[in-house]
């Protein structure tokens, strides 16, 4: 009897764990439909936090920040 294959998962779990804390971050600042500078900051942060930029962590602001904005789901509100 042959056992199932495992599935590894893509990404080590700091990373993936880092992903989630990236995304939950950015969900609550755009929940408001706005973007605040202070808000961004914030993001920036945990980006670098670890000191490397990730394409997983560039394809979620692209998709959860600049599509929306591009959209008008949201707004830059730098005031």
């Amino acid at each position: 009897m042959e056992s199932e294959p495992r599935l590894e998962p893509t990404l080590p779990l700091d990373d993936a764990r880092h992903l989630e804390k990236l995304k939950s971050t950015i969900e609550r600042a755009i929940a408001d439909g706005k973007l605040t500078a202070q808000e961004m900051q914030t993001i920036k942060a945990i980006i670098w936090s670890n000191g490397k930029v990730s394409p997983e962590e560039l394809d979620l602001v692209r998709e959860l920040i600049h599509e929306k904005v591009a959209n008008g789901e949201i707004v830059y509100d730098w005031t």
